[in-house]
């Protein structure tokens, strides 16, 4: 390794692997492989893998990014928050492959696209952008991974978008911190006023690998849109075994068209804060083997501002493919908005409708129960396929309990037939095989998920 890389390496902390031991003694090295291109190196109590020359095209990236193009003719190297702050803008070329060091805690790699920054990422069905971590040996031109699967994730953390778009957040705020970003670090600032808030472009996207853990039960999503306005355009992505949700919304009113979510560990999309955008054709894979929990997870609004928006599924495919996976939906709290034109498949867990009580469990409180019965939250036109009946389709759930917390409230039966009388009226139907939901002509040729046969 040449004097200037060892430098660099010392003044970034490029691809930096804790070893969990700080003992001076101990080689933090003696269990760290590099992969090809890099060589380890101690700085202090902590192994770095250092560029060694011997390839071209290797860029490493670490802390702020001014206005710059990544290009396909090279593979950028991220190591702990790579940060796109207000102003600048991150445009990233078709056929781009972009690999992240591991890390967890506060050393958790992500790519961070600050409010008022934009990124620019036009990939085409030709040459998608791929988002995958430094284990993976996938070269440039490639779609899949030659060592990696669906059980790899944790990997590194994920991609992070923010914007100024409404959020509705506890405390009756109009903004919010980012979960995973310290309060101190104000590029983790989202939420505003601007509905039509411009972050960018988005198109053919593939996040693979990630959902480090930032915390205890704490992991950072695939893809996270806090605050992102409806000026930004999303279009074919894909998010891969992310040990966290797939894809969640904090607010904002983005529209999303063509995403995919394929074997994830915890939720599939998840929706908080009243995000209130459209997603259009939309596919989430789970299965037991890749331990998936909610296919959907949906929250409305937080605190008392931005209520009023509803957020829109329309076309949508949610397969179970083993049977093993958790809820294929939990529709918590206050959740409003409408589902469309979806098929839910392989599921052994039906889909939870939460509802909430005072006064001693005799009267309802606003949730998801109550939007349902009253219109505010809807499933339409949709499908659930397999050897069920349409009361086995929700079940009402509750977690209030009595005035003095002694005792858990409980459902009346009538709460799960009400639903049930809902779901009827608004033309869903049981059906032995499938007949309607997402269309994965989108996905052909360029993701993970088509090439793999998941649809």
């Amino acid at each position: 390794m040449n004097l200037k890389n060892f430098l660099f390496a010392l003044i970034i902390g490029t691809l930096t692997f804790s070893c969990g031991n700080d003992d001076e003694n101990t080689d933090p090295c003696a269990t760290i492989t590099c992969p090809d291109g890099f060589i380890p190196t101690i700085n202090g109590f902590a192994c770095l893998c250092v560029d060694d020359g011997s390839q071209e095209g290797i860029i490493e990236v670490t802390g702020e990014v001014e206005t710059t193009t990544w290009t396909a003719d090279n593979i950028y190297v991220l190591s702990g928050k790579v940060v796109v702050q207000d102003g600048n803008v991150l445009t990233i070329e078709a056929g781009t492959v972009i690999k992240s060091n591991p890390g967890t805690g506060s050393l958790a790699t992500a790519l961070i696209i600050a409010r008022g920054a934009k990124i620019i990422a036009e990939g085409t069905a030709d040459a998608p952008i791929i988002m995958t971590s430094i284990s993976d040996n996938i070269t440039s031109g490639s779609i899949l991974s030659p060592n990696l699967t669906d059980a790899d994730n944790a990997l590194w953390g994920g991609l992070i978008i923010l914007g100024k778009a409404p959020v509705s957040v506890a405390d009756g705020d109009t903004e919010g911190q980012i979960e995973g970003i310290p309060a101190d670090d104000l590029f983790g600032r989202y939420g505003g006023d601007d509905e039509e808030d411009n972050s960018g472009v988005i198109q053919y996207l593939s996040v693979r690998h990630g959902g480090a853990l930032i915390g205890a039960d704490n992991e950072i999503n695939g893809i996270t849109f806090g605050g992102v306005g409806n000026g930004t355009l999303v279009e074919n992505i894909e998010v891969v075994a992310n040990l966290d949700d797939g894809v969640e919304f904090f607010g904002g009113t983005v529209n999303v068209k063509n995403l995919v979510v394929a074997n994830g560990e915890d939720d599939g999309i998840d929706i908080d804060q009243n995000y209130s955008g459209t997603i259009t054709n939309a596919f989430v894979i789970q299965s037991g083997a890749t331990a998936g929990d909610n296919a959907l997870e949906i929250d409305g609004p937080e605190g008392s501002t931005y209520t009023d928006g509803l957020f829109t599924i329309n076309g949508l495919t949610i397969i179970d493919e083993d049977g093993g996976s958790d809820t294929a939906g939990d529709l918590k709290s206050k959740a409003q908005g409408t589902i469309s034109g979806a098929s839910w498949r392989g599921f052994t867990d039906n889909i939870k409708v939460r509802a909430s009580f005072q006064n001693n469990c005799t009267e309802d409180k606003t949730d998801s129960y109550t939007n349902f019965i009253n219109d505010r939250l809807v499933i339409s036109n949709s499908e659930w396929v397999g050897t069920a009946s349409m009361s086995d389709w929700t079940t009402v759930y509750t977690g209030s309990t009595n005035d003095d917390e002694s005792m858990d409230c409980e459902v009346p039966a009538a709460y799960d037939s009400a639903v049930e009388g809902k779901l009827n009226a608004e033309g869903n139907t049981i059906q032995e095989s499938p007949t309607m939901g997402a269309d994965a002509t989108p996905f052909a040729n360029w993701s993970w998920s088509a090439m793999n046969s998941k649809f």
